[in-house]
C-alpha cells in the first residue's frame, strides 16, 4: 500500500453530520418563497452544491432573490454550526490518527467560509486543518471542478495525483477526480453504486479509514 502524501477532506456528510440541519434550513427557505420542500428533497436537489451554483435553480423557481440571501443563510447555518455541530461517527478520530501518523490533511468543502470556520471550531478540529481549510470562495470554481481539490493538494505541499480525497457526493467526486486524485467515496447517505460509477472507492465506516489508508504501519 502506497502511503498518501495528502488526505484532504469534504466537509459536510464526511466529518460534520450537518446534513440535517443544513437541509432544514434551505428547505424552510425555499417553502417561504414558494417552492414547497422537504429537507429530504433539499438534499436530494442540491447535495455537494455550492451556493453559487444553487442560486439559478432556485431563481428559475422563486424569481430574484435578495442581493443580500446567501449571506443571511450562510450566517444563520453557522450559527448553528457554532452552537452544535455533530460530527460523523468515527470522523474526527480519523483525522486526528492519520495527522498523528504524520500525513498531511486539508478540508475543501463547497460551504461558504464563514459557515465552515464555525464547523472547524464546533469539530475541535480547526487546530489540526489551521491554514488548510478551503471554501468555494478560496478557489475561482467550486466543485464539480477541480480547484478546490488543487488548492488544497498544493497547501499540503502533495501532487493531486499522490493525494486521496474523501468525499460523499457526486460533485465532489468528480471534482477530486478531476483533479487527478483517488477518491475515497463514502457511502454514509449516498449509494455506493452511484459514487463507485463517478470513479470513488466506496467504503462506509470512517472510523476505519486510517487503516484502509495506512494500513498496519501506524
Amino acid at each position: 500500500m502506497t502511503r498518501p502524501a495528502a488526505i484532504l477532506f469534504d466537509c459536510d456528510g464526511v466529518l460534520a453530520d450537518t446534513e440535517l440541519v443544513v437541509n432544514s434550513i434551505v428547505a424552510e427557505e425555499m417553502t417561504l418563497r414558494g417552492w414547497p420542500m422537504t429537507a429530504a428533497e433539499a438534499r436530494e436537489t442540491f447535495l455537494g452544491m455550492a451556493l453559487p451554483d444553487m442560486l439559478p435553480r432556485i431563481e428559475a423557481r422563486v424569481g430574484l432573490l435578495p442581493p443580500d440571501w446567501g449571506q443571511e443563510i450562510s450566517t444563520l447555518i453557522a450559527r448553528r454550526m457554532a452552537e452544535e455541530t455533530l460530527a460523523i461517527p468515527g470522523a474526527v478520530e480519523a483525522v486526528r490518527a492519520l495527522a498523528a501518523a504524520g500525513v498531511p490533511v486539508a478540508v475543501a468543502s463547497n460551504s461558504a467560509r464563514f459557515e465552515l470556520a464555525a464547523k472547524m471550531r464546533s469539530l475541535g478540529l480547526a487546530q489540526i486543518f489551521a491554514g488548510r481549510v478551503f471554501s468555494y470562495e478560496d478557489v475561482p470554481r467550486p466543485k464539480p471542478w477541480p480547484d478546490i481539490y488543487l488548492a488544497a493538494a498544493a497547501a499540503c505541499g502533495a501532487a493531486p495525483e499522490d493525494c486521496v480525497v474523501i468525499e460523499d457526493s457526486v460533485p465532489g467526486v468528480r471534482a477530486g477526480r478531476a483533479a487527478g486524485c483517488r477518491v475515497m467515496g463514502f457511502c454514509h447517505e449516498s449509494p455506493a453504486a452511484v459514487l463507485a460509477a463517478h470513479g470513488a472507492e466506496p467504503f462506509a465506516d470512517m472510523a476505519a479509514l486510517p487503516g484502509l489508508l495506512l494500513g498496519g504501519e501506524r
